[in-house]
């Protein structure tokens, strides 16, 4: 088969065990991004297979009306920018392994470390060391505080077990029905949304982006967080409201920012006032970014084309699309 593999800015894929699998199929891999549908049609005209690389090129009817020869998209976990219907109108099977019992311990590690550098003002003190100032203040200990977890899934609850072991008292808030697990697994629910922002020392967020969450932090929440807080954000941008977060850091409450995500990926203009805020630590979407990460999505990606070539595909998500695939 024509694979292409979209997004891989770093070629990292053909360096990793899994992508022998691909194997004796024709494979293009692209290294930068393109958002022009026009001109992605053009590179992806022959493609009979399409690799996503996460969320970073979504997947829209416009573009599959371009790609007459494409039979497969193969990606891994939630696909907010696949449009599936699309998809099964045009013969395209979409596999993605849902992973069901696997949290991200990339994403989690990363967390803790955006936790442990806005507390102890890592980067702040390097800049300062760096330029002949030594120390430029106090941070703050780990233990006795309080961590507030938005969203109770398996990433959130491996952050819970890294703060039990830093010595953090964790509270937790969710949907409807996440708080009903919480309360089912005995985990500690904060008494009130409100309490949940007020008082707690770092906030932070692990919620699917979907259209009921899109937003679903607002201002007024972020306007409630201790101006000594930190608010940690390595799901998504969106569910942050939209210019919340930057009027949040102005305002003072909370005190710091330690992000993963922005609206607008990848973001190169150093100007952006988010991104030259002054209390705000960033990473460039770097949460699931690790060898051992990417090795364990694209071998569950690349084992799907094979399967798919086999005529045996797995991990359908509309097998309406080719009934007799």
């Amino acid at each position: 088969m024509k694979v292409h593999i979209l997004d891989d800015w770093f070629d990292t894929l053909r360096g990793l065990p899994c992508y022998s699998k691909l194997g004796g199929h024709d494979v293009a891999v692209w290294t930068d991004h393109v958002d022009d549908v026009e001109e992605l049609a053009h590179r992806l005209r022959g493609a009979e297979a399409l690799v996503l690389f996460r969320e970073r090129t979504k997947i829209t009817r416009d573009l599959l009306e371009r790609l007459p020869k494409l039979e497969l998209i193969s990606q891994r976990s939630v696909y907010p920018h696949v449009d599936v219907g699309a998809c099964t109108d045009h013969g395209v099977l979409l596999c993605s392994n849902m992973h069901a019992d696997t949290p991200s311990y990339a994403a989690a590690e990363l967390t803790w470390g955006l936790i442990l550098s806005a507390m102890r003002q890592i980067p702040q003190q390097m800049a300062s060391t760096r330029t002949g100032h030594w120390q430029i203040g106090v941070g703050k200990t780990l233990r006795g505080r309080r961590l507030g977890l938005y969203g109770y899934g398996r990433i959130a609850k491996t952050v819970a077990g890294y703060a039990e072991a830093f010595g953090m008292e964790v509270v937790w808030w969710a949907s409807e029905e996440g708080r009903a697990r919480v309360e089912a697994d005995g985990a500690r629910l904060a008494t009130s949304r409100a309490a949940f922002f007020s008082e707690s020392d770092v906030i932070s967020l692990h919620v699917r982006l979907k259209p009921n969450t899109r937003g679903i932090v607002t201002f007024d929440d972020l306007s409630e967080m201790q101006p000594g807080a930190v608010l940690v954000n390595t799901s998504r941008a969106g569910l942050i409201a939209s210019g919340a977060l930057l009027a949040a850091l102005d305002r003072g409450r909370p005190g710091m920012a330690a992000i993963d995500v922005f609206d607008h990926e990848p973001m190169t203009d150093p100007d952006d006032p988010l991104l030259a805020h002054p209390n705000l630590i960033c990473t460039p979407h770097i949460g699931f970014v690790t060898e051992d990460e990417f090795e364990l999505q694209f071998a569950d990606i690349f084992d799907q084309i094979v399967a798919y070539a086999a005529g045996m595909p797995i991990n359908v998500i509309n097998p309406e699309a080719r009934p007799g695939a």
